[in-house]
């Protein structure tokens, strides 16, 4: 007697734990319905906002980095086609395809001097001038010039940004071939008030050893990224990049 109604008491707990089962897929569903509706209600309100909306998001930067962010909190990317409702609105897939050429036009036209990298504000002044002051040319902002070049990226064109110093905004981007190691990345920010490094700064600084200090500074030097300047004892690894673009602020 006692066996059957420990058979008895699992198959009732086997029951029970399907209806759980079955009563916790509904709710699961039912949630994952509601949300749905609301993100669809959110994104009709998006498309009336864009709408009444499009010229502040085309002509004011802020105003539409903030749209931007708005539209990435639901999963909507305004750039992912050029085609739909969108592009058609606010021709925002035509706007940053726009500002991608033009940065690799500057980026093509700096490299023989900087080596294939330049601060954003130095690429973000530089397309202003390209572009000119013209009403119907939209003004632009870093986050705009970041936005264009990452969607870039998806053509493996070779274009990366790299964080020179993040807490003040200062980004280097690059357009050579090829990645930079974190070596030479760290190297650069070492190098970001001054603009130059070398290898007692490597050693004394970050407690590298002189081969590798070396071996970095070499590696960007015959990469075109950085100029030597063996005057005054200490010999110094110049950055275009960075000294050139801290005279023009």
């Amino acid at each position: 007697m006692r066996r059957k109604a420990g058979i008895a008491a699992i198959q009732q707990k086997k029951v029970e734990g399907e209806k759980f089962k079955e009563k916790g897929a509904v709710i699961q569903e039912n949630q994952l319905e509601n949300m749905t509706k609301r993100l669809e209600v959110f994104k009709k309100n998006l498309e009336t906002f864009a709408a009444k909306h499009k010229e502040e998001i085309k002509k004011n930067p802020h105003f539409r980095k903030q749209f931007q962010e708005m539209c990435a909190s639901i999963g909507v990317d305004p750039l992912a086609s050029s085609k739909g409702f969108w592009s058609e609105m606010l021709g925002v897939g035509d706007f940053y395809y726009e500002i991608a050429v033009q940065a690799v036009e500057v980026c093509i036209a700096t490299q023989q001097r900087n080596g294939g990298l330049i601060e954003l504000d130095e690429l973000r002044k530089r397309l202003v001038g390209a572009r000119g002051r013209a009403v119907h040319h939209q003004e632009i902002s870093n986050d705009d010039i970041l936005r264009a070049i990452k969607k870039m990226n998806v053509l493996r064109s070779g274009f990366s940004v790299i964080p020179l110093d993040g807490q003040r905004g200062r980004y280097l981007v690059r357009s050579i071939p090829g990645e930079l190691s974190l070596d030479h990345t760290v190297v650069l920010q070492q190098a970001k008030n001054s603009g130059f490094s070398s290898v007692n700064g490597l050693v004394t600084e970050l407690g590298w050893n002189p081969v590798r200090a070396e071996k970095v500074l070499n590696e960007l030097l015959r990469d075109g990224v950085a100029w030597i300047d063996t005057q005054g004892g200490d010999t110094k690894f110049w950055f275009p990049v960075i000294f050139i673009n801290s005279k023009l602020e």
